[in-house]
């Protein structure tokens, strides 16, 4: 996936504005417009850093929708998460989003529960 569509997606499963993201991030409104628009520009590094750490996400992943670096973090989680998070990787993006919407119903489900 391109630049484009991997920092629209963020920007969607985060619920933040451009607007809001340029004002945390420090880059120009109208650059972050740039990127999303039909042309496709590329960040300069400095810019991608800065909105890959508002975002939550690495600059690699941003750029091209894959971060190398989540096998080796993995190891340190529960096998049966790391089965999870490998088998999540596997399915298109908006299936994740999916999924990841249903876990949050059900730890919000666990938290009133008193769980």
């Amino acid at each position: 996936m391109s630049f484009k569509e991997n920092l629209k997606a963020e920007l969607e499963y985060s619920g933040m504005l451009i607007k809001e993201l340029a004002a945390a991030s420090g880059v120009n409104r109208r650059t972050i417009d740039n990127y999303l628009s039909v042309h496709e520009c590329a960040p300069s590094a400095g810019a991608a850093v800065k909105i890959a750490r508002v975002l939550g996400v690495s600059v690699e992943y941003l750029m091209t929708g894959t971060d190398f670096r989540a096998p080796q973090a993995l190891g340190s989680l529960a096998p049966d998460i790391r089965l999870v998070v490998k088998t999540l990787q596997g399915l298109p993006r908006r299936d994740r989003r999916l999924i990841a919407q249903m876990a949050l119903l059900f730890k919000k489900e666990a938290e009133d529960a008193g769980g």
